[in-house]
């Protein structure tokens, strides 16, 4: 999660989502909030408002209140 946030923080955006993805398939439920947060804003893929939602909506599940915020926004 350091190597995935430090390229976030730096704008290398493909690799940041590369590295968050993997955790976020592996049940990481800041890795799922961040990739969701990618999708919503278009960093590093294509804006897709649905796929951010499914990433929110899973991180949700497990309790995470940003996923949650960010679900109620999305509506």
């Amino acid at each position: 999660m350091e190597d995935a946030a430090t390229a976030y923080e730096r704008g290398d955006y493909a690799t940041a989502f590369r590295l968050l993805r993997v955790l976020a398939e592996r049940g990481d439920v800041v890795a799922q909030v961040q990739l969701g947060v990618m999708y919503q804003n278009g960093e590093g893929v294509r804006q897709n408002p649905a796929e951010a939602t499914k990433w929110f909506r899973i991180a949700a599940e497990q309790g995470d209140p940003r996923a949650q915020l960010n679900i109620g926004i999305t509506y």
